[in-house]
Parts: C-alpha cells; sequence; structure tokens
C-alpha cells in the first residue's frame, strides 16, 4: 500500500478492500465437469443448452463458446468482422472482448452447464446481493464459463507473458436471465490487444445484434450496452469496483420475458466490507502509484453514450470508434487500489470501528483436511498435515508403504501416420496401480482399436505423472504426492523426431475418492508416428529433472525407443518431452521450503505391450525420485526396491544395507506379510452413531444410515426425518385389525389392505362380493342330486372345481384331479393354449393376479421394500434408488435408496417379477448379484471370469439370465441362480453393453457401441439366426429397450444424440427426438420411455409418441447415473417353450420362435443332453 508522510506520533490509518481472487471464482476444470475449448485465437464451441436463455427481447436454447472472451447467440462470423469494429451482427455477451490467445498450451477456456444445488445457492446470492429489493431470486440453471490464463495474441510486453482470468456466469431462471462477471485482480495484467497491428482496450458489454426492422422490413443494428470505455481508468475498474458490493464481481439482468425493457445492472455500488487495517508510525515518503493500466491520453472516443463504470449506462444504437492510439502493446500490473482512503488522526482519538478480515482458522475448516491429517491454525488461516505414518499435502492423505490403485478415463482424439481421420476416445478407462514400496507403477487403458494400438507403445510417458507421485524416494528426497497430494493440473507435449509429430496430453488429478483411489482424466490431441501391427517397442531407461516453485513444476528430457519391426529390422527414434504441474499449496505455510529445488527422477526397467485380443495398452516402470548430481547410489535395500516388504508393508532403513518391514497403517504382521485390518469389525463404533462403516484395504468409510446424512463436518450424521412405523404404533387410519392390514413401506409410509374375503380401499373394508371364480367353485361343488340341506355340497364325479386364492381371484395353476392333468389360465379362468401338461407333471405358470401383500421378514438395513405398484429402478455409484410410478408419473417425493452396495460401481440392473428379485452387476470386482426385495439375503452369483458386465437380462419365463461382457468382448447366459453357464457369443463383439430379452417371442437383442462399426444385433435366445438390425447412422447406441405392448425396439444414441425406435420384423425405423445429452441406460413403460444420463445426472422421461421429454428426476446425491430398469406389480402375462418343466431339458432350455433348444453349459456333465425342438 502507499503511504503519506505524517510525524512521528500521529497514527495513519489506512482503509483498503480487498480485490478478489481466482480462488474466489466459481469451482471450474476438468475435475468439475467442464468441458475445454479447443486451443487457438479464435475458437469456437457449440453449447446445446439444458434450459432457455433470455437475452434482450430473444429466447435462446443454445450459445457458442468463444476464445475472444465472450459467448454469442449466434454462430459468430470471424473476428476480422467484429474485433474493433463493434458493435456485431450477432448477439453477443462479451466478458472481456479481445484478440485473445491459448495456442501455447498455458492458457483455457473451460465451459459447463451446472444445477447443482451450490452453485445456484452461490448464483442467487451475488444476484440478490446486487439486486437486495428483489425478493424471487431462484435461478434453476447456469452456464460457467472461465478463461484461465489467456494471452493477447500478437505482441509480448516487457518483461515476459502476460496473462488474464476472468469468469462469465449466466444464470437462468423461468422468466429472466443474468449475467454476473468476474474479474480476480490479481490475475488480470493487461487491458487491450493488437488488432490490425493496433493496440486497442478490450471490451465489456452485451450486443444485442441485427434485429428485424419495422414491419420486418429489412435489418438494423440492435442495441449495444457497452460496460467499459477506452480509457484505462474503465478498464481498471473491472476488478477493482463493482455494482454488487464485492469488487470485481458486477450483475447485470440480461433479458425477461414476457417483456423487456433495457439491460439492468446491479444496484450496490458501495463496498461495505473493510478487509485490512493499518497503522502507520513513522514519517513515510509517499511511493509512486503503479497504473492498473498505462494512461493514454490520445485514446479519445468520438462520442461517449454512456456513464462511468460504477453508474448505470445507458445503451446505444451505433459504435464509437477510438482514434488511432500512438502505442503497440500496454502491459497491465496488477496493484492495490490507486487511492486508497488515509486518516490522519491523533493516538488518543484512535477510535475507528471498522472490521478485520475473519482469516478461516482450523475450527470451522478441519473438515476440510483428509481424516489422518491434523489441522494447524496459522496467523493467516490453516493448514492441514498429514499424521505420522501418512504422506501426502494434508487434504489427501495415504499410509506410507500402501499401494495405491488409480481410475480415470481417456477423451481425445489422435492421428495416426498420414491418416487424415483421426482415432477418437471417448471415456476409454484407465486403470493404474503402484506398489508405493519399490516405486513400481502399471497402467492400463482399455478400448484401444488395433489401429492405434501399437502406436501407443512408444508412450508410457501417459503415465509417467503417476510414476512421478509414487517414485521410490530416496534419502531427502521426496516423490510428487508428498509433496503436492493428489490434485493437479498436468500438461505436457510430444515432439517426435525425425517427422516433427506433436502430441499434447492433459490430466487432471482430482484427488482420494471414496473408495480410496486417485480420480485421472486424461484428454488428448494430436498426431503420432504409425508403429505397424505386430511390431513391438522398447525405451531405454531414462532420467528428467524437475524444476519445483511454489505453485509450478517443470521437466523436459529426451526419450530414446527401438521399434522391433515384423519383417526383424530394427529402427531407432525418439521424441523431445515438455511438461508443466500446475497446483496449489497451502498459502500460509511454504510447502516447498524443505525439498530440493531440483530433483532427478530416474526410470528404468520399462516394459510396453498392446495387447491386440483384449484391445489394451500396457505400460509398467519402475520409478526413483533423488538427487541431480551423479554419486555412489544408495545400496540398503529400502533405497532400491529390493528389499522382500509385503507390498502392504514399508521398508524402514537401518544402518548399512539393514532394514526392517512394517506393515502399512491400516494393515497387521510382520512386515514380510501384512493382512487387512477389519477396523469395522475390531471396532463396531467407528464410525458413530446412525452410520455404517465399510471396511476397505487398508482403511475404512464410513456412511450414514437411511434418514440420516452427514453434517457440515463431513462426518457426524445427523438426522434428516425420522421415520415413523405407523403400523406398529398404532397411529394409521386403516379399518380394524379384523377387516384390513396394515404394512409399513419405509420412511413414515404406510398402505392399507382389505384382508381376504373384505372389499375396500383397506381404510373402509366391507365383505365383497363373491368373484367369478368362488361362484364358479360354488356352481361345481353343488350337489348333482336334489341335496339336501343336510348334506355338504359336493361335485359330481369327475367333475372340475377351480381353485381360488385368498383374494377370490384363479390360481394361475388349475389341475382336474381325476384327469391328473394341471393346465395355466390368465385371470378370467381361460385355459392358456398349449400350457397343458401331460399327467403326472405340472407346468409353471405366471401369476397374473394381484400383486402378494407386503408381508414377510423385516429387510436388512441394506434392502428396503418397494412401495406398491411400478417402480423404476437406477443404479448409481454403490447404491440402487427407485421412484414410485403413479401411472406414467415419478413420484418423486417418494424416491429412495432401495439398496446399498458400499465399495461398488453398479452398472446393469434388472428385475425378475416372478420371484421380486433385483439383479445387478458391478465392475470394481467384476460380478453379478441378486437380493429378494421382501427381506431376503444378498446372494453373489457370479464372480469368476468376468471382465467388465455392463448389461444383463432376465428371461422370467424360461428361469434364465444373460449379460454381456465388454472386457471378455462375449455374452453369457445362465441358470437365474449363476449355475449352468454357457457363451453365446465371443466372435464379433468389441464394446458390448445394453441386453434385451423378449421371453415370449424368443428374441434377444443387444448393441455393440464399437465406435468403428456401431449395430444392434438380434437372435433367438437360443443363439440362433443372429442378424444384424441397425447399422447405419449410429454413433454410440449405449441404451436399448423393447416395449412388447407394441412390439418396438428403441434406442438412445450418445454419439447421434437421438432417441429411435423399430420395428424388428418389417424394419421400419422412427426418430423420436434429438438433442439428448448422454443417455446410458433405456426402459419402457406405458407410454413413456425413461432413460439415465451422464451429463445431466438424471432420470429423464419422455413420451415415446411424439418424442417430448416430460418429466426430469435429480437424485439428492449428485452422480452419474447407470442402469435403469422397471419393476411390474405382476408379470406380464404368457408363457414360452422352456416356461413348463424346463421344457423337458436336463440342463438349460433356451427358447428360440417357434421352438426351443436343450443346451449343455460349459463346464459339461455326463447327464447333460443337448437337442432342438421345433414346433
Amino acid at each position: 500500500m502507499m503511504a503519506l508522510a505524517r510525524s512521528v506520533g500521529l497514527l495513519a490509518l489506512l482503509v483498503s478492500v480487498q480485490g478478489l481472487t481466482r480462488e474466489q471464482l466459481f469451482d471450474y476444470g476438468i475435475r468439475v465437469g467442464d468441458k475445454i475449448l479447443d486451443s487457438g485465437t479464435d475458437s469456437v464451441r457449440e453449447l446445446e443448452l439444458e434450459q432457455t436463455l433470455f437475452f434482450f427481447k430473444g429466447k435462446f436454447d443454445k450459445v457458442y463458446v468463444n476464445t475472444n472472451g465472450f459467448i454469442s447467440l449466434a454462430e459468430p462470423t470471424g473476428e476480422s468482422e467484429y474485433l474493433g469494429k463493434m458493435p456485431a451482427s450477432f448477439g453477443m455477451i462479451a466478458a472481456f472482448l479481445g484478440d485473445l490467445d491459448t495456442t501455447d498450451g498455458a492458457g483455457y477456456v473451460y465451459f459447463r452447464q451446472d444445477k447443482s444445488p451450490d452453485v445456484l445457492q452461490r448464483v442467487a446470492e451475488h444476484i440478490s446481493q446486487a439486486f437486495p429489493s428483489d425478493d424471487e431470486i431462484e435461478p434453476t440453471h447456469a452456464i460457467i464459463v472461465t478463461w484461465e490464463n489467456v494471452a493477447p495474441q500478437g505482441e509480448r510486453g516487457p518483461g515476459g507473458e502476460y496473462r488474464n482470468t476472468f469468469q462469465l456466469v449466466v444464470a437462468n431462471m423461468k422468466s429472466a436471465s443474468y449475467a454476473i462477471l468476474l474479474y480476480p485482480e490479481e490475475n488480470m495484467q493487461f487491458g487491450s490487444t493488437l488488432i490490425d497491428d493496433e493496440d486497442q482496450p478490450v471490451e465489456v458489454g452485451f450486443n444485442e445484434g441485427k434485429v428485424p426492422g419495422w414491419f420486418s422490413w429489412g435489418s438494423t443494428q440492435g442495441t449495444y450496452y457497452r460496460i467499459t470505455e477506452d480509457s484505462e481508468e474503465s478498464i481498471n475498474a473491472l476488478a477493482q469496483e463493482t455494482n454488487s458490493g464485492r469488487p470485481g464481481v458486477w450483475v447485470y439482468e440480461i433479458g425477461t420475458s414476457p417483456l423487456f425493457t433495457s439491460i439492468t445492472p446491479g444496484e450496490v455500488t458501495e463496498v461495505t466490507e473493510v478487509t485490512s487495517v493499518e497503522t502507520v508510525v513513522e514519517s513515510l515518503v509517499p511511493e509512486p502509484s503503479v497504473p492498473w493500466i498505462r494512461h493514454h491520453e490520445d485514446l479519445l472516443t468520438s462520442e461517449a453514450p454512456y456513464e462511468p463504470l460504477a453508474t448505470s449506462p445507458e445503451p446505444f444504437g451505433e459504435s464509437s470508434t477510438p482514434d488511432e492510439p500512438q502505442h503497440r502493446y500496454r502491459y497491465v500490473q496488477p496493484q492495490q487500489p490507486q487511492n486508497p482512503q488515509v486518516l490522519i488522526i491523533d493516538e488518543d482519538e484512535l477510535n475507528v470501528d471498522v472490521f478485520s478480515y475473519n482469516y478461516e482458522t482450523c475450527s470451522s475448516n478441519k473438515h476440510k483436511c483428509s481424516v489422518f491429517a491434523d489441522c494447524r491454525d496459522y496467523a493467516d488461516g490453516y493448514c492441514c498435515h498429514c499424521k505420522p505414518g501418512y504422506y501426502g499435502n494434508g487434504k489427501d492423505c495415504i499410509a506410507e508403504g500402501k499401494p495405491q490403485r488409480m481410475n480415470g478415463k481417456v477423451s481425445g482424439r489422435i492421428y495416426v501416420g498420414d491418416s487424415p481421420s483421426p482415432v477418437e476416445f471417448s471415456n476409454n478407462d484407465l486403470h493404474s496401480y503402484v506398489v508405493t514400496n519399490d516405486g513400481r507403477a502399471y497402467i492400463a487403458i482399455s478400448s484401444i482399436p488395433s489401429s492405434i494400438g501399437p502406436s501407443l507403445q512408444p508412450l508410457p510417458a501417459l503415465g509417467e505423472a503417476i510414476g512421478w507421485a509414487f517414485a521410490l524416494q530416496q534419502p531427502d528426497y521426496r516423490n510428487g504426492f508428498s509433496i503436492i497430494g493428489g490434485v493437479f493440473t498436468r500438461q505436457a507435449e510430444v515432439v517426435f523426431q525425425p517427422g516433427n509429430e506433436r502430441l499434447t496430453i492433459r490430466q487432471e488429478f482430482s484427488g482420494i475418492d471414496e473408495h480410496d483411489h486417485l480420480l485421472i482424466s486424461t484428454e488428448l490431441d494430436g498426431r503420432i508416428p504409425e508403429v505397424p501391427q505386430g511390431a513391438t517397442v522398447q525405451i531405454e531407461p531414462y532420467r528428467e529433472i524437475y524444476q519445483y516453485s511454489s505453485s509450478l513444476i517443470t521437466s523436459s528430457s529426451r526419450r530414446d525407443y527401438t521399434v522391433n519391426m515384423p519383417d526383424g529390422s530394427v529402427r531407432t527414434h525418439s521424441y523431445l518431452w515438455t511438461q508443466s504441474i500446475k497446483f496449489q499449496s497451502c498459502p500460509h505455510e511454504e510447502v516447498l521450503s524443505a525439498v530440493p529445488a531440483s530433483q532427478q527422477l530416474s526410470v528404468d526397467q520399462i516394459f510396453v505391450m498392446y495387447d491386440s485380443g483384449n484391445q489394451l495398452i500396457r505400460f509398467a516402470m519402475s520409478n526413483k525420485i533423488g538427487s541431480i548430481h551423479s554419486g555412489i547410489p544408495e545400496q540398503n535395500p529400502c533405497f532400491t526396491g529390493r528389499h522382500g516388504c509385503d507390498t502392504n508393508a514399508v521398508c524402514r532403513p537401518a544402518q548399512g544395507k539393514d532394514f526392517s518391514c512394517e506393515c502399512a497403517s491400516g494393515f497387521t504382521g510382520d512386515g514380510r506379510v501384512c493382512y487387512d485390518v477389519d477396523e469395522c469389525s475390531e471396532s463396531p463404533q467407528i464410525c458413530g452413531p446412525f452410520s455404517v462403516c465399510s471396511n476397505q484395504p487398508g482403511s475404512f468409510r464410513c456412511e450414514c444410515v437411511e434418514g440420516f446424512t452427514f453434517a457440515g463436518d463431513g462426518r457426524t450424521c445427523v438426522e434428516t426425518e425420522r421415520p415413523v412405523d405407523h403400523c406398529q404404533r398404532g397411529t394409521h387410519d386403516c379399518d380394524a385389525p379384523q377387516r384390513s392390514r396394515c404394512s409399513y413401506t419405509g420412511d413414515s409410509s404406510y398402505i392399507c389392505s382389505c384382508l381376504p374375503g373384505f372389499s375396500g380401499d383397506g381404510r373402509a373394508c366391507q365383505d365383497r362380493e363373491k368373484t367369478a371364480c368362488e361362484r364358479h367353485r360354488e356352481a361345481a361343488q353343488a350337489s348333482s342330486s336334489s341335496g339336501g340341506f343336510f348334506f355338504r355340497p359336493r361335485p359330481a364325479v369327475g367333475q372340475y372345481v377351480p381353485s381360488c386364492d385368498a383374494y377370490g381371484a384363479y390360481e394361475p395353476l388349475q389341475c382336474h384331479a381325476s384327469a391328473g392333468q394341471c393346465w395355466c389360465v390368465d385371470s378370467s379362468g381361460l385355459e392358456i393354449p398349449g400350457s397343458r401338461a401331460q399327467p403326472g407333471s405340472r407346468p409353471m405358470c405366471i401369476d397374473h393376479s394381484v400383486a402378494p401383500p407386503l408381508i414377510g421378514p423385516t429387510p436388512k438395513a441394506d434392502i428396503s421394500p418397494l412401495t406398491p405398484g411400478a417402480n423404476l429402478l437406477f443404479s448409481q455409484s454403490g447404491k440402487i434408488d427407485h421412484i414410485p410410478l403413479d401411472g406414467n408419473r415419478m413420484i418423486k417425493d417418494e424416491a429412495k435408496t432401495v439398496l446399498h452396495v458400499p465399495g461398488k460401481v453398479v452398472i446393469a440392473v434388472a428385475f425378475d417379477c416372478v420371484e421380486q428379485m433385483i439383479f445387478w452387476s458391478d465392475i470394481t470386482q467384476p460380478s453379478i448379484s441378486r437380493a429378494t426385495l421382501q427381506g431376503g439375503e444378498t446372494s453373489l452369483l457370479i464372480s469368476t471370469d468376468l471382465g467388465c458386465p455392463e448389461g444383463i437380462a432376465i428371461d422370467h419365463m424360461s428361469r434364465n439370465m444373460y449379460w454381456t461382457d465388454s472386457i471378455l468382448d462375449r455374452i453369457e447366459v445362465s441358470r437365474l441362480d449363476g449355475s449352468q453357464r454357457r457363451v453365446l457369443f465371443d466372435d464379433d463383439l468389441i464394446n458390448p453393453r445394453p441386453i434385451i430379452a423378449d421371453p415370449a417371442y424368443g428374441y434377444l437383442y443387444w448393441s455393440d457401441w464399437n465406435r468403428d462399426g456401431p449395430k444392434i444385433e438380434r437372435s433367438g435366445l437360443d443363439g440362433s439366426d443372429r442378424t444384424v438390425l441397425v447399422q447405419d447412422g449410429l454413433g454410440l447406441p449405449n441404451a436399448l429397450t423393447f416395449d412388447p405392448q407394441s412390439r418396438r425396439l428403441c434406442w438412445a444414441d450418445a454419439g447421434t444424440r437421438k432417441v429411435e425406435c423399430i420395428d424388428p420384423f418389417s424394419r421400419l425405423r422412427r426418430k423420436l427426438t434429438e438433442g439428448i445429452q448422454y443417455p446410458f441406460a433405456i426402459v419402457s413403460y406405458g407410454r413413456n420411455l425413461y432413460y439415465t444420463d451422464w451429463r445431466r445426472d438424471a432420470v429423464v422421461a419422455m413420451d415415446r409418441h411424439d418424442g417430448m421429454e416430460v418429466e426430469e428426476f435429480l437424485p439428492q446425491r449428485r452422480s452419474r447415473t447407470y442402469g435403469i430398469a422397471i419393476t411390474y406389480p405382476q408379470c406380464p402375462a404368457g408363457v414360452n417353450y422352456c416356461s413348463r418343466d424346463n421344457g423337458g431339458c436336463s440342463h438349460l432350455c433356451l427358447p428360440r420362435p417357434g421352438g426351443f433348444t436343450c443346451r449343455c453349459p460349459d463346464a459339461r456333465d455326463g447327464s447333460c443332453v443337448e437337442q432342438d425342438q421345433n414346433f
């Protein structure tokens, strides 16, 4: 701050206002789901909106994000037509309009749509602070665009490169839209750019673009509401002044419906927060003011139709043209306000009431530290420090010696050799495992087509950051994770020699998740030289020096590799490698003070392989971090990695070559052999009240039980709403227990139902009239003779008497005792054709009557009963939720978790309507399981010889289960209990995911989202007559469903973003809708299609007749939604050829159109007989 001369004895009270910081922007980056705009100087990306945006008098459903500091409401023209020539012909929200550049790899433009409650709450607070008189501020949708470290295109100013970071948030409500502009003072380093070789100030404002003229004759230029002037003071004010009560934050109402008058700025231009007080007690020499932007007297405007920035500017229709400037480039120096208020008072009169800065302390932020860390208070804040036995940055801590797993996704595109077409990556799985006590790292990336797989072999650099993060530490040196933890951004560039091909690698490390896995997101872009099919690659050991500073780590090296060609020849190549790693350390402590400024990463024992059979690229390498100087290598086994300690142990060095092995925290043993400690069993109360403990290797995880949620500390479970069992309390309103039953359904809900022999709604029950079955039975039982009242009615000899259930409905299985035959009937008692069994055997009949009453054992803690009627089931990581349906409407407020499976990632969900069982697949430890929703145990059905089971289909008539495996690339079938497994298809499959059974007609449908050849196929349920139904016009057909009523097969495509249906028999195809986001699974029920969407984290309902979206459900916990299924109150009527006595098969009975096939499981025994039956 600047000071003013004053004699000793007087005090100068210096008051200033702290500007916005980068940390106070809305969260951005890959870790929060942002997309990244292509690097360039005029890049554009279309963003289709999930909610309407109001701008001036218009309504818009898409925007275009541009490098040059703006978003537009129509596709923008080339930059030469609007830079320096505003107003533009198209609608524009200009946050910082200038000729900006992101081509150097240091600047990015991030953007996303967001409906999360915390973001919307923060948006509402900004708007309410700017418009304090407005009461109903309820945003429902936000667009967040962040320009990070963007540079001015053209010349660089003196002293290096200058960069700006700023943010635009557009908030949408039902009838209005707002723009929030955020400028962090310390990150605004320039205020002008070169346009046509002339230095011109940036512009901020709202441009309506061309609008129709009177009587629709032609078009005229609409309003250009400009916020900044062509002066340094105006641009300087962006980061220092406000209209929302907070420096650097500007809020405007930019559109309303149905009536719009003008752009309305925020009303709070005064800053009330005083954030620092300084007392000056000596005579000081005034310091010169360093302007934020150097003054240009010759930058004048021909007209200034607006007020200064702090007041409400008036819109104008024609642009003003600045005179020609005299300077080529202006450097903007970030600084404190130029004229802080200085109060000169005597010491005795110092009685000023001001606010002091409320520094954060551990008392209110301890929960932000890892559970394995301590929180320490400092003079100006707090920091987290890992406890002894753990390492990391305090926010993420890992037990010393414990292996570390990493999961992530790989996206982007790579050109191979001279190919004009790129290979696309879309969420390819990346898995890694590091043995931290010897520095050995293993990385695998799946779904790599053979067109690029061999050419990726020279690039273990894709996983080098993993090796560096957990490298074996030499004495006095530290690996990456021990310094900066697990949250950082890495950008690397590879330049291949001699062809000069370039590849850019961007990776976002997002910290440790609830499963103790480090999360990684990778984007690839560029071109690599081609390595022929069948060639192998050998990479020589290398060393690389890492340079460390307070928030940036850099390195570069040259790598040599050898390609062994299929013909036996050998070729040697190399590439140049540079990378930068950005992170945020604790600002209140010098994290790197004990770390050498330079460290050397040594990498050897490098193994690379492309597994064409499984389409996997694999890398392995040993990593050590140590001194940059050559010397005698450390010989202690703890530093060489050759110690023989268990993989879950830490090696403790002693004198010379002596050492000891010590099991990592969370494990027990002698160090040579370590066993996991089950903290949940040994310390049952470790998670505290109202929580469930889930053991994990080396640690544990706590989850709140139903009805409780974590408090603000993230650890204590507090009650959300205590459920009341009104049936047990007797506080229900059901009829008398002699006539009705009260059934508790979870939460505080219950249902009333009349007992057998009574009718009504359960709250009022009367003796009911006899049903058709009961009348039929009485008639058959009537005596054939005159029969007096002394004799009980009985049927005539040989008479058939129907069986009725407790509710008076026909039992689905009817038998004639005299004839010795049984058959199935429908709800009217009519015999189902083809269901009559031979004497001595019984068919399996599907229950067609009312749903069974909700009686039975009390459900386990992790299983909740379903609401009566139809329900939607959908899965998220670790649980399966249900949404009751009222007709076609989702009863959202009754949605709840029906099944908890902690530590699992549930993908596929299916339902067996006969036994009321739910089936699901888990991909963390690949398996298929089931549980009855009437209180039974969960059962693990299949856990061996699985890769990634992503789809499950149930044939409830034949009692068979089908599933797809996207790793092993096959389709299998078994009985519903997992027995008698048989591979149905294992060829011509790349990425099979959804699978659907049509048991009534004997068909099986599935889709394969192989990007090189997506398709939808059909076969008999026995695997016969396999055929491709759809192959053209597909992208990523993730989701598939079959509607038995309309006989239509429908799919949702995440590539084309369409929902389409086809008649599998006539092959007539119809598009229902397009423009959806990222569907994963879909199911049909009634007149609706319901699908899960990854981008929206939602369950979406659409009308399958007109394709209109009718409803959306957002789960309370926002995460990806996976599989979806429907639970029926009763099974659809019908039988197939395997319904009766398993078709007479000894093992698997597999239906097909017009017959069935008896098949043996792959693990055969001598009793199995295979045969075909046609009808």
